[in-house]
């Protein structure tokens, strides 16, 4: 496993402890992260500190889980956010800031470390939907941005 795959999954883990601690969206959320982030540099819970990509792509969640979570709803059709899986909600959150946020990584990059992640932590129809989702924002990436 590389060392991005690496913090992608520890950006995941800690958008996910804050999903699940805040138990909603919005400001309350994007506080949780930011505390949830704050704890894990200072306590990582391994034997390894975060890295700093992890620390990057949860700072740039927080900063743009509005519209992050706007397009997630807009775009994923028959699933609202409260009612997807909390691991793909999160991975998609994550997903969704490198494919719209992050120039520094190709769009195919994004979507299939996205897939990878969910095939390893979520369920089965989950890869399907986490590629399907993030493809869809992928070629809508233009005009989300204006």
């Amino acid at each position: 496993m590389g060392a991005r795959t690496k913090a992608r999954k520890r950006a995941l883990d800690v958008v996910y402890e804050a999903d699940q601690r805040a138990l909603n969206t919005g400001d309350a959320l994007v506080r949780t992260i930011q505390a949830v982030l704050a704890e894990r540099v200072l306590q990582p819970g391994t034997q390894t500190s975060l890295p700093e990509y992890s620390v990057t792509i949860v700072e740039g969640v927080a900063a743009r889980l509005a519209s992050i979570d706007e397009a997630l709803s807009t775009y994923s059709q028959g699933w609202t956010l409260s009612r997807m899986p909390a691991v793909d909600r999160a991975l998609l959150r994550v997903g969704t800031w490198e494919l719209l946020y992050n120039d520094e990584v190709p769009d195919a990059v994004a979507i299939d470390e996205a897939v990878e992640l969910a095939r390893e932590l979520s369920t089965d129809d989950s890869p399907t939907f986490v590629n399907g989702l993030l493809g869809r924002l992928a070629t809508l990436k233009p005009t989300l941005l204006d």
